[in-house]
């Protein structure tokens, strides 16, 4: 995929994208916090804070397009007292974004009245980093719905205090830089209505874990894949596993796949589908338990299939013509997160799956091009340092212009494509 440079330099092209999931209690996907951080180099001439970032990209929202970045969940986007006061936050949209109010911003009265009239103009607030019963904490609390409390940053031993004071009906509470499923479990117990945070895709390692009959039958079927094994022995392999074979006729007469006719065999179905696709789907079905239908809001499916495509694409555009690397991309990508999907060390993963040794040494090491790229993602779903994110980019021979259209459209070709599997 050639990605053409922009004709002209936007006020975006040197900013970095960075979606942070935020899960309910029920672990389910139902906002990002976009984050937003300045790729260029800063000197004492020229400063620019990450607030100005995204001051700078909401005033392109229609191009942006908050419905392609977020797809069907909310958008919570960082605001301060300069942000909330400018006109630049009308470029919203009030269904789709939540503003969240950093914790430097003083109550005045000028700010309150202007809250308020965003509120009418139907826009939704939650009050960031709250560590404290402060003045202005006081003053901004009735005008929120969400409160976020970074659980890092004030301690988890006087994280059950905080939940008490500021738990009531009216509001709902976030925890942030979740990292662990201890201290996920501790802020259920706590009452968290939302989560924010890695700790989902952190693999929780049980000893003795064996992968299940049904994804065991998938890694076979990408193992005759690899080996390029003949037509009738992948079709006889689908045919043994009945929740594969349901999922594939489905895949197939989906409007994504785009069959002519009703599709109502195993082996029309491969001929239809074609290896390369076949290979893509089995990759992202074993992020579906049991077989059965996917969970658009799976943060991990999400994640997965997110970081398989971005990979795929940013190797497509440093390699154009050649579609073996590509490829090659999206498997490191998907394959990044299967030690969490089955609770075992990345090497019993490998393992189980015959790989090339660079995707083995991606997995294993973050080396190689492909282990450079795969680090450069992780560190960009992190929100780290724009100026470090652009040194890594550099080295890679990309722009962040062109990795940010490369993220807008690997997220598109994610919601168009999970919801078709």
């Amino acid at each position: 995929m050639m990605l053409a440079p922009p004709q002209a330099a936007r006020p975006f092209d040197h900013f970095f994208l960075a979606r942070q999931p935020i899960l309910n209690r029920g672990q389910r996907l139902v906002a990002y916090e976009l984050l937003f951080r300045d790729g260029r180099v800063r000197n004492d001439a020229c400063i620019s804070d990450d607030t100005a970032a995204t001051a700078s990209v909401i005033a392109h929202a229609s191009e942006l397009g908050m419905g392609q970045v977020v797809g069907d969940q909310m958008a919570f986007v960082n605001v301060d007292a300069v942000g909330l006061m400018s006109d630049f936050i009308r470029f919203l949209p009030p269904d789709k974004v939540i503003l969240e109010i950093l914790e430097t911003v003083k109550a005045t009265p000028e700010l309150l009245d202007r809250i308020r009239e965003l509120k009418r103009a139907g826009f939704r607030f939650a009050l960031d980093d709250v560590v404290a019963q402060t003045e202005d904490v006081m003053q901004l609390q009735p005008l929120c719905e969400v409160i976020k409390i970074d659980i890092h940053e004030m301690g988890l031993e006087q994280l059950p205090a905080l939940a008490r004071q500021f738990k009531n009906p009216r509001q709902k509470l976030l925890a942030e830089k979740v990292e662990t499923m201890d201290e996920f479990q501790q802020c259920m117990d706590l009452g968290f209505e939302y989560f924010q945070g890695y700790y989902f895709a952190r693999p929780m390692i049980l000893s003795g874990k064996k992968i299940s009959p049904s994804q065991r039958s998938v890694l076979h079927l990408l193992d005759l894949l690899n080996a390029d094994a003949a037509s009738d022995e992948i079709e006889r392999s689908v045919k043994h596993d009945a929740l594969i074979t349901l999922n594939l006729l489905r895949l197939v007469n989906t409007p994504a796949v785009g069959a002519r006719c009703r599709v109502n065999s195993v082996g029309h179905a491969l001929m239809v589908l074609g290896r390369r696709q076949l290979r893509r789907w089995l990759q992202i079905l074993l992020y579906v338990k049991n077989g059965a239908a996917p969970e658009f809001t799976s943060p991990l499916l999400q994640l997965a299939t997110t970081r398989g495509k971005t990979l795929e694409l940013m190797m497509a555009h440093l390699r154009p013509d050649q579609r073996v690397y590509a490829d090659v991309g999206f498997t490191v990508g998907v394959m990044s997160l299967m030690d969490t999907l089955f609770s075992m060390h990345m090497s019993e993963v490998l393992d189980s799956v015959h790989v090339l040794e660079e995707v083995r040494t991606a997995l294993l090491y973050r080396a190689g091009d492909y282990g450079n790229m795969l680090s450069l993602i992780e560190q960009i779903e992190q929100g780290r340092d724009g100026q470090h994110l652009a040194q890594r980019l550099l080295a890679l021979q990309l722009t962040p212009a062109e990795l940010y259209a490369i993220q807008l459209a690997a997220i598109e070709w994610v919601s168009d494509y999970t919801r078709g599997i």
